[in-house]
């Protein structure tokens, strides 16, 4: 009987999850990169760490390591040689969890940080209790503040009208350091990493529980939560503003029919 697969640690989910080429018609093959090969391209490529330690970091032989290094790699120069799309998605993998040693990089998906005073605070996209599923297109946030891993105050704001990169503006200048919301494009999780405001994304239900959840080290976030396929880096715009708790398009926090790249 074959081993099973050994799941592959990785940080964070990409800013962007496709990429398609300028000035090429539409072509009917995509070169699909897996999380984990992203992963090790990133570690070795952008922080330059050696293969070993690339191995290292995501828990696998050194081994595996060049091998998942050596795909991804070649993907990219099939992607540039034939100006073919490129999608980043599925593999064999599990997200960091924030707290594991030697995990140091800044934008690290699961890594909750407080303040030098131990207190932190969390914005929810909010309606009605719950979390609402759009982020670019909430009407309020209810920020909670937090001191010694409690919540010692909540309060409801109104976003005023703005949407998608200008609330990652608004949500920095309340001070927030976490955000928990449903669907979100990649522009404003992009903004959100800019304003160094930790991401929970794709996450649905009541607002209270979750960032009890959160505090407890038991929130998980849905990896399929970015929409990043409308160029104005929104979530979901074009398919109306759902109101009912419906999630983008027709799945909950996912991105309707066209899917998540």
């Amino acid at each position: 009987m074959p081993r099973p697969c050994k799941r592959r640690r990785i940080c964070a989910l990409p800013v962007c999850r496709g990429f398609d080429p300028v000035g090429q018609e539409e072509e009917d093959e995509i070169v699909r990169m897996t999380l984990d090969e992203y992963e090790a391209v990133r570690l070795i490529d952008l922080e330059d760490f050696s293969q070993a330690e690339c191995a290292r970091r995501m828990r696998v032989a050194r081994t595996t390591a060049q091998a998942v290094y050596n795909s991804a790699r070649k993907k990219l120069a099939v992607c540039l040689a034939y100006g073919l799309p490129l999608r980043i998605e599925g593999g064999d993998y599990e997200l960091c969890s924030g707290r594991d040693e030697g995990c140091h990089y800044r934008l690290c998906g699961n890594r909750i940080s407080e303040r030098k005073d131990g207190k932190m605070k969390i914005a929810v996209t909010y309606e009605n209790g719950e979390i609402f599923q759009h982020f670019g297109h909430t009407e309020q946030f209810k920020v909670y503040e937090a001191e010694d891993g409690k919540i010692v105050n909540s309060a409801v704001q109104s976003t005023n009208g703005q949407g998608h990169g200008a609330l990652a503006g608004m949500l920095r200048e309340i001070g927030a350091d976490i955000l928990i919301c449903g669907g979100i494009g990649g522009g404003a999780r992009k903004a959100l990493q800019e304003a160094g405001i930790r991401l929970y994304a794709g996450v649905s239900g009541d607002a209270d529980r979750a960032v009890d959840s959160l505090l407890a080290g038991t929130l998980v976030q849905n990896a399929e939560a970015t929409c990043d396929h409308h160029d104005h880096g929104g979530d979901c715009g074009h398919h109306g503003r759902e109101r009912h708790g419906e999630g983008c398009g027709r799945h909950e926090g996912g991105c309707g029919e066209h899917g998540c790249h």
